[in-house]
């Protein structure tokens, strides 16, 4: 393999990426959406503001918090009332620890697989328009 291709071939790769979605079956799952709308949250103390971060309406939003929140054993995210500024939402520590496992899960996941992801790379064909040399 020549030197450029060997680097588009890594250039390919570096923008591989693998994508986990846990199902717990009954239409139960948890995946990189509602993880991030999660993260958001603890960063914006809003689930509006969340929402707005990922495109998506506050009623989608609150749909897939409330989804979370019938899922699991104990609340992941709750209400909170405020003063003047008015309330917000706040990312329970259960819902701290679904983040925190599921990014754990997700991290031992790209490294058992990055050997297979890096030869899938090298099998794709170049992108519409580009020439691999």
């Amino acid at each position: 393999m020549g030197k450029v291709t060997a680097r588009k071939a890594a250039n390919t790769t570096a923008k591989t990426s693998l994508h986990l979605r846990i199902d717990f079956g009954g239409e139960r799952s948890i995946g990189p959406g509602k993880v991030r709308l999660l993260e958001l949250i603890n960063e914006t103390g809003s689930i509006s503001a969340a929402g707005r971060a990922l495109a998506m309406s506050y009623r989608q939003a609150w749909l897939l918090i409330d989804e979370l929140n019938h899922m699991f054993r104990e609340p992941v995210v709750t209400a909170q009332t405020g003063g003047g500024g008015g309330g917000g939402a706040v990312v329970t520590e259960t819902g701290n620890d679904i983040v925190r496992l599921y990014r754990e899960m997700e991290r031992r996941a790209y490294g058992a697989s990055t050997p297979e992801m890096r030869t899938l790379s090298r099998l794709l064909s170049a992108p519409a328009g580009q020439k691999l040399h």
